[in-house]
Order: structure tokens, then sequence, then C-alpha cells
């Protein structure tokens, strides 16, 4: 795209990984394979909570909003991602950027605030474990889910009316496989320093805070677990948040090395590259965490497929 002077902005040029035309096949069937599967797993992850009565409890009506947000998430960038590779056009337009930012804040704040209720979750189940079904009823449990879908949307807004606000009038090509939100803010010809604020506060503000409740809520578990007197049963207790814990890991950690790798090298390139890992990498594997490591959900797919699994 030829750069303008003018600030009415009509699309932006998307660059992906590789401009490489014998790269492309490779790209698309790897994106397309990752996908699939993500769909597939987290779909799976659904049905058996939903058909499996035993699964009718509040961490796996969580872990089933998890898996319908994670679906969403990569839905967000993948697909669109692929269109530009067969067609082998990358330009996007302006309003399928802002759109595109707007859902993918949602989703990434959804999974923030699930993976925190899941913890809050097991907090309770492991700590207080005889007022469990009397504060965790079906009621809170969808009064929680909603306030997390209340506060991902409100936030999103922000963001996307932050990015309404600015004026592109140079280079318009983003290093990247989708409309990542730092990358097009540095394209922006006009002041970005309260978008850049807005971006810190809303950063501490809605990403440490979750973190730090599920920090808090661990802390009170490995407490109630040493407490516990037989080795059976703090493997029993912890067993019961292993699952949960390396979806955290990977979470957060995927995170925190995708801002460290593109604060540390300042590569767009290199930064689309780690951002792989939590936006498609991360929920692709949280089904497989989970199936592979509760017997629960294990007993269900083997139910929901008749016993062939």
């Amino acid at each position: 795209m030829e750069p303008g002077n003018s600030t009415r902005v009509s699309e932006f040029l998307l660059q992906g990984f590789s401009e490489d035309p014998e790269l492309q096949p490779l790209i698309f069937g790897l994106f397309l394979s990752m996908y699939l599967v993500t769909v597939l797993g987290n779909l799976l992850i659904i049905l058996a909570t939903i058909s499996d009565s035993h699964l009718h409890t509040p961490m796996y009506f969580f872990l089933s909003n998890l898996s319908f947000v994670d679906i969403c998430f990569t839905s967000t960038t993948i697909p669109s991602m692929l269109v530009n590779i067969q067609t082998q056009r990358k330009t996007i337009t302006y309003t399928s950027c802002i759109t595109q930012m707007c859902f993918f804040f949602i989703f990434v704040e959804l999974d923030n605030f699930l993976l925190a209720v899941m913890a809050y979750d097991r907090f309770l189940a492991i700590c207080h474990p005889l007022h469990y079904m009397v504060i965790m009823n079906p009621w809170i449990c969808g009064l929680l889910v909603l306030v997390c879908w209340i506060l991902s949307a409100l936030h999103a807004l922000l963001q996307s009316l932050m990015m309404l606000q600015l004026s592109f009038c140079r280079n318009l090509e983003i290093p990247h496989f989708f409309c990542e939100r730092n990358q097009v803010v540095q394209l922006a010809c006009s002041d970005t320093f309260l978008n850049d604020m807005v971006m810190y506060f809303a950063s501490v503000l809605l990403g440490g805070g979750p973190l730090a409740g599920i920090l808090y809520s661990y802390c009170k578990i490995v407490s109630s677990i040493r407490a516990i007197s037989s080795a059976q049963g703090r493997y029993k207790a912890f067993s019961t948040c292993a699952s949960h814990l390396s979806i955290v890991s990977l979470f957060y950690g995927t995170g925190l090395g995708v801002y460290i790798s593109s604060s540390a090298t300042h590569n767009s390139h290199s930064s689309a590259t780690a951002s792989v890992m939590y936006t498609v990498v991360t929920p692709m594997l949280n089904p497989f965490i989970y199936s592979l490591r509760n017997k629960d959900v294990k007993r269900a797919l083997r139910r929901l497929f008749g016993g062939q699994l």
C-alpha cells in the first residue's frame, strides 16, 4: 500500500510470518491443523461436560466455558489468516482490524478471568469443603461467568474506542499475522500517550488482579494440603488442581514470554512468532491437559464414544 497523507485509513497490510511463496503452503497446513485440533479438542470437552451428569459441577462448568472461549479466541485470528494465505491477499480493512482487536481483547480477558474464577473454585473446594456447595451454587457460578463477560466486553470496548481516536498517515504495514494492538498503535501519527496509559493501567488492573487472586488461592491451597495428615489425602487434593495449575502456568508463561521477547529484541517478526504460543498453542493444549490428567474427563469421553477411547 502506498503511504498517504490522509488520516482516514481504509485498510492495513498484514505481513504475516514470511513472504516466501514456498513457505506459504507449509504455514497454511500447519495453522489449519492446529486450528482444527483446537476446535475439535475443546468441543469434545464441552460435549463431555454436557453429556455426563458426573461432570455437572462448578469446576467442569467453568472448564466448559473456558473451552468455548478458547474456540472463539483462536477463531478471532486464525481463519482470517488462513483466508489471506489462500487468496494471497494480505490486506485487512480498517473496520475489520478494529473489530478483530475488540474480539481479541474480549476473549483474552475472558481466559484471564475464567482462570482466576477456577482458582477460586479450587480454593473453596479444598480450603472450605463444608461450605463449597453452598457458596458455589448454580446461580453464583452463572453470575461469576456473566461478570467475566461484562468486564471483558467493557475493557474491549474501551480499547476499541481509544483506537478509533488515532490517526494513521504513513506506513500502514503491520508486521504480524493479525491486528495486534501494540503493532497498530506504533503506526499512528497522532499522540498515543493516552492509549498507552490506558493499556498499562488495564494490564495492571485486569491482568495483575486475576493473577494475584490465583497466586493467593494457591498459597492457601498449598497450606491446606500440607495440613492433611495422609499422603494419599494430599495427593488426592492436589490432583484436583494439577490440570488447572498446568493451564495457568502455560497461559501466563507464554504471555509473559511474548512480552519479554518483544521488549528485549524489538523484532516484530519474532514477536509475531512468539504470539503463536498463547494465541494458538495454549488453547490447543488445554483440552489435552485436562483429558490426559483428569480421570473424570477421560471417563466421560469414553462414555461419549461408547467405550471406544
